[in-house]
């Protein structure tokens, strides 16, 4: 069971990222001051919010230009997740891509700057985020107005 500092320092994984990995541990740490405090505690005992910070923070340990993440808000209080979101509204300005995918359409979208609607697989809208907000579609099905 590796604790939480462990866990950050596995994002390290190469050579560039090992070498400023304390700088970067002094980041991630900064975005989500939980984790700072809890580093020396197992990841497993966190509450599923401060995992869901641990794996996005794993995630840029890396210095990535491109973040996936999938479901960031899946089963989290609107506190956390409003937490979580605003954390990700940051990454473009240190120029990281972020490819999100999200059940909360609202969120998503307020933070995304182009969205495809998938249904059943399919990709059945897309445009700017501005476009799908107020798309009659998105607004009944997934944000319910």
């Amino acid at each position: 069971y590796l604790s939480v500092k462990e866990n950050l320092l596995m994002g390290a994984s190469t050579k560039k990222a090992w070498k400023k990995r304390k700088e970067m541990m002094e980041k991630v740490c900064n975005l989500f001051p939980i984790l700072k405090e809890r580093a020396s505690q197992r990841a497993s005992l966190m509450s599923g919010g401060e995992q869901q910070m641990l794996v996005i923070a794993r995630g840029l340990m890396a210095q990535p230009k491109l973040l996936m993440i999938d479901e960031p808000s899946l089963g989290l209080s609107p506190l956390i997740m409003s937490q979580i979101y605003d954390v990700i509204k940051t990454f473009p300005a240190d120029g990281i891509t972020v490819l999100l995918s999200e059940q909360n359409a609202l969120y998503a979208l307020e933070i995304a700057t182009r969205g495809y609607v998938l249904q059943d697989g399919h990709i059945v809208l897309t445009g700017t985020s501005h476009f799908l907000l107020n798309s009659e579609l998105v607004k009944k099905a997934y944000i319910g107005m």
